[in-house]
């Protein structure tokens, strides 16, 4: 009889059980929703986050970082004005659009 019971829960109708708040299910109605292959796909929606394609790098290690050389050199390369464009500076945060600064070093001057 205890096998009818269990069967019978199993065999509920999965929109009655999407309906019942979590608190009130079971652990058996929980693990039931959870392995249900007949799961809607509007419950199970997973959402692919993207990484933004920029890459960002901060102040002027962030320059030399980019460039692969010394901080004296990284403050000659922000102060040539070559990579301006690149560069977002508040007060005293500089914030660097790495693909965009390479671009522009790599650009020749007209």
């Amino acid at each position: 009889m205890e096998a009818e019971s269990v069967k019978t829960k199993k065999d509920m109708n999965l929109q009655e059980l999407l309906s019942k708040p979590v608190w009130q299910m079971t652990g058996e109605e929980l693990l039931f929703l959870q392995n249900s292959s007949h799961a809607n796909e509007s419950v199970s929606e997973t959402r692919t986050w993207e990484t933004p394609s920029k890459r960002y790098e901060y102040g002027i290690r962030g320059i030399a970082k980019i460039f692969g050389c010394s901080i004296p050199t990284a403050n000659r390369i922000k102060k040539s004005g070559k990579i301006d464009r690149a560069i977002t500076q508040i007060g005293r945060k500089i914030i660097v659009d790495a693909d965009l600064a390479l671009q522009l070093a790599g650009k020749k001057a007209r």
